[in-house]
């Protein structure tokens, strides 16, 4: 009897966690009226150490509100601590759904966000969602994507890997699907080679984004 009580609470908690998880993401994704609703994906990259700059430059643009998608690789490269906005990574998504009628995390993260951002957008990433693959919540985010909206995306890798043959042929097929491309730079990268393959500066990302600024039309989903 014991025991099954045990159980009981267990799963009342466990209940009431989710509750709590799905409430906040909630509150979180309220859309403000009269807000550009910016969403920055980041990738794995050494380039991903810019994240907390790119983001509290794009809060000083008037009327913005930001949020971030993480993959994991590119947690390793920035301080969540120095991010001031929240950050959302693959165990939102799952601790979010638990069963059918909960709301599905990378179609919330569609639905509030009227731009998506992808800086850095590394290799593995780039090839990914050239091939419509969408296997974690950031590729997702990108299969569901309303292409009636700014998609943008900053290239970052090594200048070998930017050179081989496959890189172009994938930057042109996402060209091809509307999205825009902010270009890689030359310079000397974190591993020491030297050559195009950098991330743009972050204030040419956003510039650009300044372009695409103007009022959400509400009545979308």
């Amino acid at each position: 009897m014991e025991l099954e009580f045990f159980r009981c609470d267990a799963t009342n908690t466990t209940q009431k966690m989710q509750t709590d998880h799905d409430t906040l993401v909630k509150q979180d994704l309220v859309k403000t009226p009269g807000t550009v609703r910016v969403l920055v994906g980041v990738t794995g990259s050494v380039a991903a150490v810019k994240l907390p700059i790119l983001v509290t430059e794009l809060l000083q643009l008037s009327g913005v509100d930001v949020r971030v998608v993480t993959t994991e690789h590119a947690k390793h490269f920035y301080n969540a601590a120095n991010v001031p906005v929240k950050i959302y990574s693959e165990k939102d998504e799952w601790e979010m759904w638990t069963q059918m009628s909960d709301p599905v995390l990378h179609i919330e993260l569609r639905r509030w966000a009227d731009l998506l951002v992808i800086a850095p957008l590394d290799a593995n990433t780039l090839g990914k969602i050239a091939n419509g693959i969408c296997d974690n919540l950031l590729t997702c985010v990108v299969r569901a994507w309303d292409t009636s909206r700014p998609l943008l995306f900053c290239t970052a890798m090594n200048t070998f890997m930017w050179q081989h043959p496959i890189s172009a042929q994938q930057v042109s097929r996402l060209r091809e699907f509307g999205y825009v491309e902010i270009p890689c730079v030359s310079k000397k990268l974190a591993c020491g080679d030297e050559g195009k393959g950098g991330m743009a500066e972050v204030s040419t990302i956003v510039s650009a984004v300044r372009q695409y600024l103007h009022k959400p039309d509400e009545s979308s989903e």
